[in-house]
């Protein structure tokens, strides 16, 4: 009762404030924001200038919270100005853009402003209808969001869930106080039983529980081998086993009762088996003993001492069971009947696993296995044939097996666990069977009366449900033939984590229990998660049973065996069980059951809380099935479910609205707040809906809050289910007191609104008349005066007239209220464009079928007639129009001088409506028989009519060029549409056409050409040439394009292009490629026309898109390109022209493919002239540009000067050496080489005195930068003349220096002696400028201390780095070049180090006499030569380990021996070698070692030296060993009479391809196979070798 004792707290202050939180704010703001006080302020301010206000304003916009009604303020008299400021529906009724593709490519057409210029054709709305446009009203039919939140007392169905039911266990004790009652599961505890087991004497003597099974009794099994049975009345019925042998044969591990209650099985540790009669409990009903392996090896049962971990009855019967052990062995026991246990014997047998016997090693090889899982099919209230065949499902860590024990065991089905089970996961596995039950309802799928046999079984997080069905099989000869079961995967779910456990808790609800204890909820239908729980608290017992039989997949883990786990859980199975709905759990201190709610316990459960809200809002989510339905005991069908809940949810309705307005306040009952009424509100109304009891909402539910004086709560509350189109129907009082509602609040375009989603039908029509007129509700009363009387022109003309007053208006009216008429008449169009299109205005929806027919011909009638009459009342009766002006087609005339242009486009719309086709379409059965004459004629307009009304109404001077120009368009769009139904002469569209060239006003003009073309698609003027001046005046591009299209005038059509100006874009492009294309199929004189067009216009040409000019040129008309070029340097636009040469020059991919028009270069100029233009715009790209080129492409006295006055020198060196003058290129780069060392001289020079030197640093960076890429340059033109003179052996001219050098240079030498100089040089000349600055600096350092002597100081020593850096790479470089092999041929053309070393060192000492100036420079030249040494040592290190391995890869496969392909000699296929080969191999091994023997203590030296090596090869061969075949030599060889070696023995020969022969059999055979290779090689004196004669064989056939 917490929540109603704080709602009553604030209940008077709630009440106070109700009015304002409509006009401003409400109490939710000021609580939960805390903004009530500036709330207030604004109001308060607000309503201070109400003048200033024009419509609606939303208050505290920032703290907005869009579950809360509408917070707006509404002054309590609202103003002209406040009216006129409303959104009207006029405003709202935009048009929305038409789909319809244009012709001719055309874009969609303009909707800029246009001025009207005549009085009649003055439009109040400023922008124009556009025919590609829709009107749309503001109000549709669509459901929009409600303006308050649904009430948060609709609760999920996971919470507040409790269970109240009775309990099946009569002395259960009190409900665990800290449990809250709507868990999904309510956990009793049996403390009664756990006091009994648990207890210091109950563990002393029956042991420690660790199982259980539930059946009519509680049976639980302790380490004591004692078992207990309860009933539940938590009374020990029985213990079982003390006094017998069942007690010392260990624990129980297994416990289960038969299905006719009567018995109890248990298995032991010991492997025994014992069955109980629970009337008889004193000695065992059967005994199944183990059996000993080493006495009866070959009789099936389980092994002693092997525990028995699973155990189950089959059936009805209590002699026939089934069992498993920890080992993997599962066996079947069927007893015989007898007088006692003395005459009964067991027959067993073995269903699952093998015995583990036989060798250690071949145990080893089997993989370990165990029962992880284990069930038989238990018995269901139906019968099925599965029944009667003892299915057992059993899971191992690799499949599932399901077999059947009856009559004979028989594998039935198995699979292997599934793939979606992630590698190295737990090894978890569980499964329940449901048997077959009778289903009160056929189900709808199957539509059978019983369900099926379902069995769900899981592997680690893998749930499936496994549907069991039988086969019909075919009946022969009056036998039946054997029952065939067909196993189906139904369906599958992953869980978060392994799943240990698993029961059904009915037909449609499982439990699964997850390792780490959580218990979740399933629908077997959907296996959607219902709910969840943790059942951490209750310690449910567990224990580790399978590790140590399958630790073998665990500790020998595999990661590339995705069969391998990463743990084997504990057991949970005998701890978690289900019976008839209720869970079961056996814990280490405790035994507690759990009771899944149902539905009716929770909603009893949420009423007892006092939450009245939450439980019908959860009661409706029932009966629309929303929520949970199996889960909570719900029928899945609809009519049964609707049945049951149905009565339940109005008594709660009728409960809660007693309790909340029929206790009197003051006696332990506080009064409702407003929040709590708006909830309990929407709840009534939702479940009231949701059960269409709308009778009962407005008479049960609606009273007690009229009564309680809260029916605005009520009304608010009912309109977002109006808005969506849940209640269409409400009874006129309350209509009544909606309308009152929204009216005081000033809210009338909500009520608008509200009134066009209602049914009109019960409405008071003078009411609501009269409020929409007094409120200008005009979309409402539209809908209403239709919908409820059938009238659709009366208030139509009332809409006209208030549009025609504006003319004769007096001057005093105020100038908002014409506005707002003007507005409101507006409202016209969309309603008629609705009507016309067969859709109820405003809201969208489809009018009745026979009732549209009707609402058209009225509407048309009373526009096209030709009197004026209009249709009033209703009554369909005509009558007069009595006005001024021409009375032929009054009305027409009227809406025309509104606005013609709106009225056209809503006419364009109806044209699309089949209703126009005319003829007897019309008519349908649903049209009454008797038409009156008006509904005939309107019933027979066509669009031809209506087309002929137009032109013979909208003429001068009446209507001017402003308002005809629409009729013109409209009929120039709908004429292609309809070319069947509207049939006009040429020369009235000819008129048209010439009309659409002359539109008065520049906004139309687009929507005219647009109208131009639609026309000229079926229309073809007479004299099509007479019109393009017309059409060029107009500016009529496209359609002029088309034009000249079709008549292949292309010159003219490209002329168009370039008239129209950059707004076509590439248009013109597109249309040069047209017209120059080779399948245009033009002569010459047509191509010179284009050409000519094009060399006029190369300018604009090239402005639209330079690339796509220069691209198009190239293609088509390569020959332009000088014109064009001649014109861009006729207005200095250097950009445009280098993107035009890039463009045919220098693509950004220079492959055919892609660019194929893009051929060789035209010619040297262009090149010449874009390499200037690079060299201006963009030197950097000079250099890759040029590298590009071939010899000859450019001339280089063209470019030079360029190139030099850019300081592109790289490039011109380059050139240079294409040319040939290498000589001239590196004086050309010495001399740059001496800029730059003058440069950065200077540089150094002046960084003492340079204000910033982060700016000198870094420009010395980047001459350094330079030097190096020069010198690079250098190098390779170096390079290059090398490789030429060398090529050119003939070249021995020597060059003798100016210098006085003591030997001639040849040509390369003397290029690498300037290099090197220079480079030098320049590297020498900054190291002795950079000594005495760095003397200057430590000397003011030392001086001053301070950190700014420092800072000028920046990095020379890094130049210096740099420098000598270089100076290695080019003597790096110079001995790269110098270390080609000489041969006397090109010696001429080598180039020798050390001349140009000792040419160097000559030029060095005559510029410096000492020789500690070059010592810094041999310093260079030396690591250059300790460089390339750790190179080359580095390399032979490298290649010495290679050779090596493959050198011992080699030595070690031929020191590998060769297995036979078999053992019989390929020639005579006697055995050779292994078991009966004969005696004599014996013989000649033992004379062999003999001999070998004599040799070693003669000294042989074949023994000793190594294989292959000098004598012992000799000694081999003579021993028989080939050259390609290994020899085994036997010394005691058979011979034949005449002392000769019989063929079939001696020494054997085997070969690399594996294949034996013996020496013999292979000489006999060598001379064929040797013939035959000597004739196919040609060579008859071939020496004789051992080679194998199959694979010569086949090599000479091949």
């Amino acid at each position: 009762m917490s929540t109603a004792n704080n709602e009553a707290d604030t209940g008077p202050e709630v009440q106070t404030k109700s009015t304002d939180a409509y006009l401003g704010y409400d109490e939710e703001v000021e609580e939960e924001e805390g903004q009530g006080t500036e709330a207030e302020e604004d109001a308060r301010s607000l309503r201070d200038n109400e003048e200033e206000i024009s419509g609606p304003v939303l208050l505290n916009a920032e703290h907005r919270d869009d579950t809360q009604p509408y917070r707006l303020y509404v002054p309590d008299h609202p103003s002209p100005l406040d009216i006129a400021g409303r959104p009207s529906s006029a405003d709202g009724s935009l048009s929305i853009p038409d789909d319809t593709p244009s012709l001719q490519n055309s874009i969609i057409s303009s909707t800029g402003k246009r001025a009207r210029l005549s009085l009649h054709g003055r439009s109040p709305t400023p922008s124009l209808r556009p025919f590609d446009r829709r009107f749309q009203a503001h109000i549709s039919s669509s459901p929009r969001g409600s303006p308050r939140a649904v009430s948060p007392a609709f609760l999920q169905s996971h919470s507040r869930q409790t269970s109240v039911n009775s309990l099946f266990i009569q002395n259960a004790q009190e409900v665990e106080p800290d449990q809250p009652p709507w868990e999904v599961v309510r956990w009793t505890k049996l403390r009664k039983i756990s006091g009994q087991v648990f207890s210091e004497i109950g563990r002393r003597n029956f042991g420690r529980p660790v199982c259980i099974t539930i059946s009519t009794s509680i049976a639980l099994g302790t380490s004591k081998g004692i078992i207990l049975i309860f009933d539940y009345n938590q009374n020990l019925k029985s213990i079982i086993g003390p006094g017998t042998q069942a007690v010392e044969s260990g624990a129980v591990t297994s416990v289960s009762i038969a299905a006719d209650h009567s018995t109890v099985a248990g298995g032991h540790a010991s492997g025994d088996i014992y069955t109980w009669e629970l009337a008889k409990p004193a000695k065992p009903f059967l005994h199944i003993p183990p059996v000993d392996r080493r006495r009866t090896p070959d009789a099936d049962g389980h092994t002693t001492d092997v525990a028995i971990l699973h155990l189950g009855f089959l059936g009805m019967r209590h002699t026939a069971l089934v069992s498993a052990d920890d080992k993997g062995m599962a066996f079947s026991h069927l007893a015989t009947r007898g007088m006692g246990p003395v005459t009964r014997s067991v027959k067993t047998t073995r269903i699952l696993g093998r015995y583990q016997e036989g060798t250690p090693s071949l145990m080893r090889q089997r993989k370990p296995s165990s029962v992880l899982a284990f069930s038989p099919l238990p018995v269901g209230n139906a019968d099925h044939p599965s029944d009667e065949m003892g299915l057992v499902a059993m899971l191992t860590p690799y499949l599932l097996v399901i077999v059947s024990t009856t009559p004979i065991a028989q594998t039935q089905y198995k699979t292997p666990r599934p793939k979606e089970i992630a590698a190295h996961s737990a090894m978890t596995a569980a499964l329940a069977w449901f048997p077959s039950v009778k289903l009160k309802v056929p189900s709808v799928v199957t539509s059978e009366s019983s369900s099926r046999v379902k069995l769900v079984y899981c592997w680690a997080n893998v749930l499936t449900v496994l549907e069991v069905t039988e086969i019909a099989t075919s009946v022969s000869s009056g036998t039946e033939g054997p029952l065939n079961l067909q196993f189906r995967n139904r369906s599958r779910w992953k869980a978060q984590e392994g799943i240990v456990a698993v029961q059904w808790l009915s037909r449609s609800v499982l439990a699964v229990l997850t390792i780490t204890q959580q218990l979740v909820i399933l629908e077997d239908s959907s296996l959607r998660e219902t709910n969840s729980s943790d059942l951490i608290q209750k310690h449910i017992y567990h224990v580790d049973l399978f590790s140590l039989q399958l630790n073998m997949l665990v500790e020998h883990l595999d990661e590339d065996d995705a069969s391998m786990h990463g743990v084997v859980a504990d057991a949970f199975y005998m701890s978690f069980k289900a019976y008839k709905g209720r869970l079961f759990l056996l814990g280490f201190n405790e035994i507690s059951f759990g009771t899944l709610s149902n539905w009716a316990d929770r909603l009893l459960a949420l009423m007892e809380e006092g939450n009245h809200i939450g439980a019908i809002a959860l009661a409706t989510s029932y009966f629309t099935g929303e929520a949970d339905k199996v889960s909570v005991g719900l029928p899945e069908d609809d009519a049964s479910r609707h049945r049951i809940v149905r009565d339940k949810l109005l008594e709660m309705i009728s409960a809660s609205l007693r309790f909340t307005f029929g206790e009197p306040v003051g006696r332990g009952h506080d009064a409702p707040g407003l929040v709590q009424v708006q909830e309990l509100a929407d709840v009534c109304i939702s479940a009231c809906v949701s059960i269409e009891e709308t009778d009962y909402l407005f008479e049960d539910v609606y009273n007690p809050f009229l009564e309680s004086d809260t029916r605005d709560v009520f009304m608010e509350a009912l309109e977002p289910f109006i808005m969506a189109g849940h209640l269409k129907v409400i009874p006129p009082s309350v209509v009544k007191d909606l309308v009152r509602h929204y009216t005081d609040r000033a809210l009338h375009s909500r009520l608008e609104e509200l009134l066009c989603h209602l049914d009109p039908r019960t409405m008071d029509l003078d009411q609501i008349t009269g409020l929409c007129k007094q409120f200008h509700l005009y979309d409402a009363l539209l809908y209403v005066w239709s919908q409820a009387l059938g009238d659709y022109t009366t208030i139509l003309s009332n809409l006209i007239s208030l549009a025609t007053d504006r003319d004769h208006s007096e001057p005093d009216i105020e100038p908002l209220a014409t506005s707002r008429n003007m507005s409101s008449a507006s409202k016209i169009f969309p309603y008629m464009s609705y009507i016309l299109t067969g859709r109820v205005y405003p809201t969208g929806e489809e009018v009745e079928e026979g009732r549209d027919a009707l609402a058209k011909a009225e509407i048309y009638q009373f526009l096209f007639s030709g009197g004026s009459v209009v249709v009033s009342n209703g009554d369909h009766t005509m009558r007069p129009y009595k006005g001024k002006g021409d009375t032929s087609f009054s009305n027409l005339r009227k809406v025309l001088d509104f606005d013609a242009s709106s009225f056209l486009s809503m006419l364009n719309e109806a044209f699309e409506d089949p209703f126009l086709n005319g003829g007897h379409d019309n008519i349908t059965k649903d049209t009454p028989s008797n038409l009156t004459d008006a509904q005939k004629f309107g019933l027979s307009m066509n669009r031809q009519c209506v087309v002929a009304i137009l032109l013979d109404v909208m003429v001068p001077p009446r209507y001017e060029a402003e308002d005809t120009i629409f009729l013109n368009m409209f009929i120039a769009r709908n004429l292609p549409k309809f070319p069947q139904f509207i049939l006009l002469p040429g020369h009235m569209l000819h008129r048209v056409l010439t009309s659409l060239c002359t539109y008065p006003v520049e906004d139309v003009a687009e929507d005219c050409q647009l109208s131009v073309e639609y026309l000229l698609s079926v229309y073809q003027p007479p004299d099509l040439q007479s019109l393009v001046p017309l059409l060029s005046n107009a500016g009529f591009y496209r359609v002029l394009r088309s034009v000249y299209r079709t008549e292949k005038k292309y010159a003219n059509l490209v002329q168009t292009c370039f008239d129209e100006g950059p707004a076509n874009g590439s248009i013109v492009f597109d249309c040069v490629a047209e017209s120059l294309r080779a399948s245009t199929a033009l002569n010459e004189q047509q191509v010179d026309d284009v050409q000519n067009v094009i060399k006029e216009n190369a300018s604009h040409f090239v402005n639209r898109d330079a690339r796509a000019a220069a691209a198009t040129i190239q293609q088509f008309a390569p020959s332009l390109h000088e014109d064009i070029l001649e014109a861009l340097s006729e207005e200095s636009d250097d950009g445009r022209e280098l993107q035009y040469l890039q463009t045919i020059l220098d693509p950004p991919d220079r492959s055919t493919e892609d660019h194929p028009s893009l051929v060789a270069y035209p010619n040297k100029s262009f090149i010449e002239l874009y390499v200037r233009l690079l060299c201006e715009h963009n030197p950097h790209h000079v250099n890759d540009y040029i590298e590009g080129l071939k010899a000859g492409d450019l001339r280089l006295e063209e470019v030079l000067p360029a190139l030099e006055d850019s300081g592109v020198v790289d490039a011109a060196v380059i050139l240079m050496a294409r040319e040939g003058k290498v000589r001239e290129a590196m004086d050309r780069l010495a001399q740059h080489l001496g800029t730059l060392e003058a440069a950065l001289l200077g540089l150094l020079d002046a960084a003492g005195d340079s204000p910033d030197l982060e700016s000198t640093a870094e420009a010395a960076q980047d001459l350094v930068a330079s030097f190096q890429k020069f010198t690079r340059v250098g190098i390779w033109l170096c390079q290059g003349q090398t490789k030429s003179a060398q090529q050119s052996t003939s070249q021995l001219k020597r060059l003798k220096r100016a210098k006085g050098e003591d030997e001639d240079l040849s040509t390369s030498e003397g290029l690498w002696l300037d290099l090197i100089d220079a480079v030098v040089r320049v590297a020498k000349q900054v190291t002795e400028r950079v000594r005495p600055h760095s003397l200057n600096d430590e000397a003011k350092g030392k001086s001053s201390g301070s950190r700014d002597a420092q800072k000028q100081r920046f990095d020379i020593s890094n130049l210096v780095v740099e420098l000598r850096a270089i100076v290695q790479e080019a003597f790096t470089a110079l001995l790269s070049a110098t270390s080609v092999p000489r041969d006397e041929e090109s010696l001429g053309g080598n180039v020798s180090f050390l001349r140009i070393l000792r040419a160097f060192l000559s030029r060095a000492s005559a510029s410096s006499p000492s020789l500690s100036n070059l010592r810094t420079v041999l310093g260079t030249i030396f690591s250059a030569y300790s460089y390339e040494e750790r190179l080359l040592d580095l390399a032979n290190r490298l290649l010495d380990k290679d050779l090596f391995v493959h050198v011992a890869e080699i030595d070690s496969l031929r020191r590998r021996g060769w297995r036979p392909l078999g053992q019989v000699c390929e020639g005579c296929s006697q055995k050779v070698w292994g078991p009966g080969t004969g005696g004599y191999v014996w013989d000649a091994w033992v004379m062999k070692e003999t001999e070998d023997e004599e040799l070693k203590q003669q000294g042989d030296p074949s023994q000793s030296a190594g294989p292959g090596k000098g004598k012992a090869i000799q000694n081999e061969a003579q021993r028989g060993y080939g050259r390609k075949g290994k020899s085994i030599r036997s010394s005691a060889i058979p011979t034949d009479e005449d002392g000769g070696v019989e063929t079939g023995s001696g020494p054997l020969i085997i070969f690399s391809c594996r294949h034996i022969f013996h020496r013999m059999c292979l000489e006999s055979m060598q001379a064929p196979v040797e013939a035959g290779r000597n004739e196919r090689d040609g060579a008859a004196d071939r020496a004789r070798d051992l080679l194998c004669p199959l694979c010569i064989s086949k090599s000479i056939c091949l």
